[in-house]
């Protein structure tokens, strides 16, 4: 019976690092390679991060393509990034958890300086994260599809 039993939670201990691994798997928590909705090029790198306030916010790691060479800023932001390097930017903030979506914060797009509202949604198991930003509806906008590192 004692064998058996430790048989079973030998078993059943694999089985639950698998499961919470794929769990964690499934949240924007994490680096991502930016794909550009256009070219389907990889652009940047992006840290995904818990928050002191315990939303999920994402900076510019690396930038791995810029049509404004290697170090571009953000000559079209507004306020405390104004001409600031686009690496070392937070780009992404204030989301929260809602189901299996991650919404309600803001998205920056340091290419015109606008920001949008942008709902993110893990796919594929989480390897890849769909990036949805928007201005009023979720139907009006464009989605870019992140791949996990």
């Amino acid at each position: 019976m004692r064998t058996k039993l430790l048989a079973l939670l030998l078993l059943a201990l694999p089985l639950s690092a698998i499961s919470q691994n794929m769990a964690a798997q499934n949240t924007p928590v994490g680096t991502w390679t930016t794909i550009d909705d256009k070219t389907q090029k990889p652009k940047s790198v992006v840290e995904i991060y818990q928050a002191k306030d315990g939303s999920l916010a994402g900076r510019v790691t690396e930038i791995l393509q810029s049509d404004r060479g290697p170090n571009p800023i953000c000559d079209k932001c507004e306020g405390d990034r104004k001409d600031k390097p686009v690496k070392g930017m937070v780009i992404l903030w204030g989301i929260r958890q809602k189901g299996d979506t991650w919404e309600g914060g803001q998205i920056l797009d340091p290419k015109n300086g606008k920001t949008y509202s942008v709902k993110v949604t893990p796919v594929e198991g989480g390897k890849k994260l769909d990036v949805r930003g928007f201005m009023g509806f979720s139907m009006l906008g464009r989605t870019q599809t992140w791949v996990r590192r």
